[in-house]
């Protein structure tokens, strides 16, 4: 059995905020943010959340340094990131 992929994706939040996360299981994350404790502190506080955006890496490193070059992006950059998977 191979290694699992990771997802990073981005969250809006009630607040219309963005959050960025990854994960090796996207649906049981999304409804953690919603739905459980075990949801990240920032969006425990700004619930509902609804999933915008999505990758997928082969493994948790890769996933991590795009994890991390999304949360450095500014607010209008991430808005085209979306706009651009919708389209």
């Amino acid at each position: 059995m191979g290694s699992p992929a990771y997802f990073v994706y981005v969250i809006q939040c009630a607040d219309t905020t963005f959050y960025t996360g990854i994960t090796t299981d996207l649906e049981r994350r999304i409804d953690e943010h919603n739905h459980s404790p075990k949801g990240a502190k920032y969006t425990r506080a700004r619930r509902p959340v609804v999933l915008c955006y999505s990758e997928e890496y082969p493994n948790k490193s890769k996933a991590l340094k795009r994890e991390m070059a999304i949360k450095k992006m500014t607010r209008n950059a991430k808005k085209d990131l979306i706009k651009k998977e919708k389209s």
